[in-house]
């Protein structure tokens, strides 16, 4: 594969953008290997192989196991998961394939994430959510490379 073009370098200003709201992310409350996995699923769904690349290594780099990366795909049918953590998943999900589905985020998903979130938290999610598909957009338009994050 070969990159169509530097995202980064041709639109510095909102690629800075992006960045700090990362690093809002990074400081929100939740724990940074939940915003993980929820990049990573996304990154799934979306065909993002730049995100998932750097994502599990992400993931790695932090000391989660080979079973928890492995097993994303297929959360719900894992155990490896806690309760929060499934509900962020199953809220990453629905907001990522909103036109699968047609119908927005269930109330039943939206319930569920409330249960383990306060709302400040809650809204920490849906900007890591909207973030993280972003991204993927960014990356596969312009095809980069999976691989080559710093």
């Amino acid at each position: 594969m070969t990159a169509r073009l530097n995202v980064a370098a041709l639109a510095p200003e909102p690629y800075k953008s992006f960045l700090e709201v990362e690093a809002f992310l990074g400081d929100c409350g939740i724990p940074s290997a939940t915003i993980e996995l929820m990049k990573l699923r996304a990154s799934q769904i979306n065909g993002c192989a730049f995100c998932v690349d750097m994502h599990s290594r992400d993931l790695k780099k932090k000391g989660e196991s080979d079973r928890r990366l492995w097993s994303v795909a297929a959360w719900r049918e894992s155990t490896v998961y806690t309760p929060a953590e499934r509900a962020a998943l199953a809220l990453t999900e629905e907001a990522t394939r909103l036109a699968d589905h047609g119908r927005g985020v269930s109330d039943e998903v939206w319930q569920e994430a409330a249960e383990h979130y306060d709302e400040k938290q809650l809204a920490s999610l849906v900007v890591a959510i909207a973030m993280i598909n972003a991204w993927n957009r960014v990356a596969v338009t312009s095809r980069t490379v999976p691989g080559t994050a710093v």
